[in-house]
């Protein structure tokens, strides 16, 4: 989805009666091909505000958009840049940001093989397998 489509369903009914003590959040690499960095950053930040005002609280885990294409890709320079900006909400209170990006790429920048389909985009059972590995220590301390 898009940070526009994630913070209308936040504001129309979407997860409403839940009260998680975590929440993990990726979102932004289906903006990409339409909005700029800034652009882009500033919907992940309206989707945490809003994620705080829905799951007061809750912990929220603010992931990097991950890497999407292949090295050399005008993509990567922009994804890079979100996350810089993102990386800003971490508060170390209410949202965690963390960067797990470079745990699906090899040295020179290219995905790790079978953990990305061929469109260099949608993780497959080893890119998950990776993703759950780097995120569950942290997800874990975030329950407690």
């Amino acid at each position: 989805d898009t940070t526009q489509g994630v913070l209308w369903g936040l504001r129309n009914g979407e997860a409403q009666g839940y009260q998680p003590k975590a929440v993990m959040l990726m979102i932004g690499t289906n903006n990409t091909g339409q909005q700029t960095g800034p652009e882009i950053a500033e919907g992940v930040g309206a989707v945490v505000m809003e994620m705080r005002r829905n799951f007061p609280a809750a912990k929220i885990l603010l992931l990097a958009v991950f890497p999407r294409a292949t090295p050399g890709d005008p993509v990567r320079d922009k994804i890079a840049e979100v996350n810089r900006i993102i990386s800003k909400l971490d508060d170390q209170k209410n949202v965690f940001y963390l960067d797990i990006g470079a745990k699906f790429l090899d040295e020179k920048g290219v995905f790790l093989p079978d953990s990305f389909r061929a469109d260099n985009l949608h993780p497959q059972a080893k890119g998950y397998e990776i993703w759950g590995e780097a995120v569950s220590a942290k997800l874990a301390e975030l329950m407690k």
